[in-house]
């Protein structure tokens, strides 16, 4: 017996129910591809991090052609200023390099003339950088001597007071006779007297003297090497006093074309430029090179310190033509080239390669690069040239 047949209603119709296979499949394929390609958006108050990062529009920014964007309130923050720079003949100088030294007229060193300990004096032993007078009395030396020494000096100490005490007697005797003994042998026996008396004071002052270490002359201790108790030996540098108002300036020129031809010098102490007096140059070769002498008085050098290195700029008498600029303004590019940055609008600046010549330290010579007229930045050079 045959079982029933069961009959199944037909669903609805598809729109793809009527295409061949073949199309089916591209139509799969294509939902694939663009379902991978499309991004996922994202849900409200969620950041995947796709979007760029937001620059702001007024901000000190560098330009695609290396000028600089600099608003207003930035360069009142910075307080940047500006010059306008003009052509002018300037000294030819050159920049040599020195070191202070000593005015001998006006400093001076403290040394022990014997060997012995180091005592201080009635103020102490000076610190340095306190202020002294000349005659001061800076501190005392107790002579070193040996045993031996010492013990034959004091049995000589101890004859010449015997030999004094025998002519004072024998003085004594030939005063109260006076009147019988001729004057001369009375004269005699006291410049005897008087010179074993001498001999005694200076054998004694040898056994139980100090010698007096004093400042030579008017300033401040600008070295000490006193110590209490400190052995020292004869010609050994205690103590050294200077002027700071009067100081000099040694620099050392390669070119004794130099010395021949000098105008004028300074140097730049705290951003001040300081004048300088040439006072000659030396007529021998010291390591390949010739010394030459300046003069620094005034407030402005009693900061230096004796040995400390300086740039010297010695001014000759040929002119060049140029424009006069601070040498703050002067900054590095990333090619290692001088350049000054130029204000070119209220809130643009460009960047100029120039050459330079040194002038006296705090102002350099500009040659070429640079046009009449134009505002150079003077400060905040260097924070405009790190803005990228």
């Amino acid at each position: 017996m045959n079982a029933p047949r069961r009959f199944e209603r037909p669903g609805p119709p598809t729109a793809s129910a009527g295409l061949p296979h073949r199309v089916r499949a591209s139509l799969l394929a294509m939902a694939v591809a663009l379902g991978t390609a499309l991004p996922a958006a994202a849900d409200s108050g969620h950041d995947h991090g796709d979007a760029p990062a937001a620059t702001a529009a007024d901000g000190p920014r560098r330009l695609p052609d290396g000028s600089v964007f600099l608003p207003k309130p930035a360069q009142r923050q910075w307080q940047l200023r500006t010059l306008p720079v003009a052509q002018e003949s300037l000294a030819r100088s050159r920049e040599l390099a020195g070191r202070v030294v000593m005015d001998p007229n006006a400093g001076g060193k403290v040394q022990a003339l014997t060997a012995g300990r180091l005592e201080p004096g009635p103020k102490g032993f000076p610190h340095v950088g306190q202020a002294v007078r000349r005659g001061e009395v800076l501190a005392h030396v107790q002579p070193a001597t040996g045993a031996i020494e010492r013990s034959g000096q004091m049995a000589q100490v101890a004859e010449l007071r015997a030999a004094k005490g025998l002519a004072d007697k024998r003085l004594e005797r030939l005063r109260a006779l006076s009147e019988t003994v001729p004057r001369k042998e009375i004269e005699a026996l006291e410049s005897e007297s008087a010179g074993l008396s001498a001999r005694i004071a200076a054998l004694g002052g040898g056994l139980s003297g100090r010698e007096v270490l004093v400042s030579p002359v008017d300033g401040v201790i600008a070295s000490s090497n006193a110590v209490a108790g400190q052995v020292v030996d004869a010609r050994e540098l205690v103590f050294e006093v200077v002027d700071p108002k009067r100081l000099r300036i040694e620099a050392l020129a390669y070119d004794p074309a130099v010395a021949r031809d000098v105008a004028g010098a300074s140097i730049a102490v705290g951003g001040a430029q300081v004048p300088l007096a040439f006072l000659g140059a030396a007529r021998s070769l010291r390591e390949q090179a010739l010394p030459m002498l300046f003069a620094a008085t005034g407030d402005a050098v009693a900061g230096l310190a004796v040995g400390q290195p300086v740039a010297v700029f010695v001014h000759g008498r040929t002119a060049v033509q140029g424009l006069r600029v601070p040498a703050d303004a002067v900054v590095r590019n990333p090619a290692n080239q001088a350049v000054v940055w130029i204000k070119t609008a209220p809130e643009s600046f460009a960047p100029r390669v120039v050459t330079l010549e040194p002038l006296d330290g705090a102002t350099v010579a500009v040659t070429s690069g640079l046009a009449e007229g134009d505002r150079v930045v003077t400060r905040a050079a260097a924070l405009v040239n790190q803005i990228r």
